[in-house]
């Protein structure tokens, strides 16, 4: 038997594989569509494994993931597949709508007929896992508690929305034809191979490279942090333990506004690779006009998590995110050949 991973070659997706493959000795089948934050070099280091297999591909492919679903007897499927920067579904929404709503009604149609094909001892052992985001519920106050899993679906950017949607697909399916899914709803996450478009990774970059790092507005919008491997390790608690048809919200507990996230990364820096001018990085940060529908807070109560399966985050903030800055330091080649790319270009319009 064998797991099928989906948006594999993206950041969560490539850190899961590689941490899955480390660990267990059960095939695992890749599938991504390598558009501009698909990175295959994120998997170049299980290029000589026989229980990896990449395949370049679409999950709206039908005819495809039926095909993959059958060869490899898949006895799992996570969906990591998804369009994810909110800045881009705000100037071009529609390749959202097409991945995160329509390509997961085709993936969830694949699945169905394979699944509905099983014998009953396989049939039973079968899971889907939907992997979403804590930005479906909407935006908090700073008093409002933590999002829990019963908290109301508030999307307020195209991307959020679109997500939503998938999450209420994967749930009409599994109360309609009993599909045997799970959903998690992480809050940020952080670490090796994160694409630089978002924030932490952003900011690393432009720093090293004298450039101004942008925050939004006043850079008191706060998110709760999560480090990529602990996010990968509670997606394997709940593959292996969680209740079918339950929503699982995965956090690490840690609170942070924009503007000091990146001041920390500055002062790591500072430490790390000081400037030969001796100035300091928090120099270059620069305040800019605010993004349209921008969230003010996300914070995840992930009690439920810990409670009924025994999941914890092994890392703090203080400890993810200097591992961050480190794995970027000891990695300039994967980040030359990134910025090399499409993201070179969008990142100078959007900061230009």
């Amino acid at each position: 038997m064998t797991i099928l991973v989906t948006g594999a070659a993206g950041f969560i997706g490539s850190n899961f594989v590689l941490d899955w493959c480390q660990q267990y000795t059960e095939e695992v089948v890749s599938l991504d569509l390598l558009t501009y934050a698909g990175n295959l070099e994120n998997l170049s280091s299980l290029n000589a494994s026989p229980n990896h297999h990449f395949i370049h591909g679409n999950i709206g492919d039908r005819e495809l993931v039926s095909q993959l679903l059958k060869k490899y007897q898949v006895r799992a499927v996570v969906n990591f597949a998804a369009e994810t920067h909110v800045d881009r579904s705000i100037h071009e929404p529609s390749d959202f709508i097409e991945t995160n709503i329509v390509g997961t009604y085709n993936l969830l149609e694949s699945v169905r007929s394979y699944w509905g094909d099983l014998d009953e001892m396989h049939k039973k052992d079968f899971r889907l896992l939907h992997v979403s985001t804590d930005e479906v519920y909407g935006s908090l106050s700073k008093t409002d508690r933590a999002f829990n899993e019963t908290n109301s679906y508030k999307p307020n950017s195209p991307y959020s929305a679109s997500k939503a949607a998938s999450d209420h697909l994967v749930r009409a399916w599994h109360q309609t034809y009993g599909l045997p899914i799970l959903t998690t709803n992480c809050s940020n996450n952080y670490g090796p191979y994160h694409f630089p478009e978002k924030l932490i990774p952003l900011c690393i970059l432009n720093a090293l490279n004298g450039k101004q790092l942008p925050i939004y507005g006043d850079g008191q919008q706060t998110r709760d942090w999560l480090y990529v491997k602990d996010h990968c390790s509670a997606i394997r608690r709940v593959l292996e333990k969680g209740k079918l048809g339950e929503t699982y919200n995965v956090g690490g507990w840690n609170e942070k506004a924009n503007l000091d996230v990146v001041k920390t990364l500055c002062s790591i820096l500072d430490e790390l690779k000081p400037k030969a001018d001796s100035t300091k990085y928090e120099s270059q940060i620069t305040y800019v006009k605010d993004r349209p529908g921008h969230d003010r807070r996300y914070a995840i109560d992930a009690t439920k998590l810990e409670r009924e399966l025994g999941w914890k985050p092994e890392e703090t903030f203080e400890t993810g995110i200097r591992k961050t800055v480190e794995w970027y330091l000891a990695n300039e080649a994967w980040v030359n050949h990134v910025v090399s790319g499409d993201y070179k270009n969008w990142v100078q319009k959007q900061y230009a």
